[in-house]
């Protein structure tokens, strides 16, 4: 063989083996699910799109169409929260089709059943690991593994153009943006971002209508609002109310030093708190599993505490605790079938956790500013709170929505599901809606699926609730 022919050949095999290593962004259909019985009743689809500087950063999705009318339907950007918490948590334990039968791990693969309430009756959601680093999506370099609020928030830009991109069928779908707790902060950001795409002219355009949050990170210093909960609540006395009020003034977890009244009465607050479950206070603290801290606003806690917690015997009647449901995650995510039935690109992730820790910097402190915006610009929000969680009271949610100083123009009222009330609700001029969902924690679907489903739906189809 001639030298010429010889270094064609090689840079043939060099250009073929360039290009199958460049990963595909078209996702692919999953027709089975080990710990599934049979075929899956919904059309789910899985997939990497390559997002930031060479798509150095790879976030994998889950994509589950409408079970109604998915030509029609709304489609959603799901975003779960932490950060880092897994999307396979949101679509297995909050607001997806299926989940895993409430039983006590035997060492066997889970079994896996479907969720009669699922927000796929309503609308096609994309679940999004997100940002980097979270659940299946992956950095090719180091530094792409670091993220911060904005930076992340335009990855899951790049990411939805690029998939729109892909299934250019959804592109006349009303969409919104959804998720909850920690994405309290960064759902703004991305519905802003696309937003201000539209109206650069940017292509594709993207039908946006609104966004939708439950039990949101909002701004620094909501945690005050701890106390005021509390005493509502019956867990602390009047008297040890009206002393935190008087000698901290309303800064109860950022206490100058020298305040030793202050400092004294928290501390009798937390002492008293101390066995009460934060995400639901009616639930009986458990044994926390694997837990990761995560640092908000500079106080460390664990967003993830919601998932170790015991039991309500109405919804889990064959555990113990609430995290023996928890656990099943990771043993279903960690076998060697699911991965190859989820499409999972070997040797990317290791042990699949459900919140990890990132390389992630929280640097917005609030993202008031952002829902202003949005609302000047005629943008819809659905802003709900289960009103039995702790870690972010419905009394923080109330009060960055009154300093937005919008009109009201459907009073504090009562929504019922089956002639039972399922919570409260009002409407303000900008479009927002905020809602209580009665005897829900953190995050509200999780407890009270069938009300937050029936919520969703009255909302989306513009209906009051």
């Amino acid at each position: 063989m001639a030298k010429t022919e010889l270094l064609y050949c090689l840079i043939l095999v060099l250009v073929v083996a360039e290009v199958c290593s460049q990963p595909a962004t078209a996702g692919s259909p999953v027709k089975f699910l080990p710990g599934f019985q049979g075929p899956l009743p919904f059309e789910l689809e899985t997939g990497y799109v390559g997002v930031g500087d060479s798509e150095d950063v790879q976030l994998f999705y889950y994509f589950i169409k409408s079970e109604s009318n998915p030509k029609s339907d709304p489609l959603m950007l799901w975003i779960t929260g932490g950060p880092g918490c897994s999307a396979l948590s949101g679509l297995v334990y909050e607001i997806g089709p299926i989940t895993f039968e409430a039983v006590e791990y035997n060492g066997s693969l889970p079994t896996m059943i479907l969720n009669p309430y699922s927000w796929t009756k309503a609308a096609s959601i994309i679940f999004l690991d997100f940002p980097v680093g979270t659940g299946f999506s992956y950095a090719t370099t180091p530094a792409a593994l670091q993220s911060s609020d904005l930076q992340a928030s335009d990855h899951a830009y790049q990411f939805l153009r690029k998939w729109l991109v892909d299934h250019p069928e959804f592109l006349r779908n009303p969409l919104y943006i959804g998720g909850d707790s920690y994405s309290g902060m960064v759902v703004p950001i991305i519905t802003q971002i696309l937003a201000t795409k539209n109206e650069m002219g940017i292509k594709p355009s993207f039908n946006l209508k609104g966004y939708l949050l439950g039990n949101p990170s909002t701004f620094e210093g909501q945690n005050n609002y701890e106390i005021p909960f509390a005493h509502g609540m019956g867990l602390i006395s009047d008297e040890l109310y009206e002393s935190l009020k008087t000698n901290c003034k309303g800064e109860y977890f950022n206490i100058n030093p020298s305040n030793a009244l202050c400092l004294q009465d928290v501390q009798t607050f937390k002492e008293l708190l101390k066995g009460i479950n934060k995400p639901h206070i009616l639930e009986p603290k458990c044994k926390r599993y694997s837990p990761r801290p995560h640092l908000l606003f500079g106080q460390r806690r664990s967003l993830d505490e919601k998932f170790h917690q015991l039991k309500n015997p109405q919804q889990l009647p064959a555990l113990k605790c609430r995290t023996d449901w928890y656990k099943l995650s990771y043993h279903w995510a960690d076998d060697s079938q699911v991965r190859d039935a989820l499409n999972i690109r070997k040797g990317t992730i290791g042990k699949w956790e459900r919140c990890a820790t990132l390389q992630y910097q929280t640097t917005v402190i609030s993202s008031i500013p952002y829902h202003a915006n949005l609302s000047s610009k005629g943008y819809r929000s659905l802003i709900y709170s289960g009103d039995h969680d702790k870690v972010v009271t419905f009394q923080s949610t109330q009060a960055w929505i009154k300093s937005l100083n919008y009109s009201i123009i459907d009073d504090w009222r009562s929504w019922n599901v089956d002639n039972q009330v399922a919570g409260y609700t009002r409407s303000y001029s900008n479009q927002m809606t905020f809602a209580t969902v009665k005897g829900a924690g953190h995050t509200a679907p999780e407890y009270k699926p069938r009300e937050c489903l029936a919520m969703l739906k009255r909302w989306m189809s513009y209906q009051p609730l």
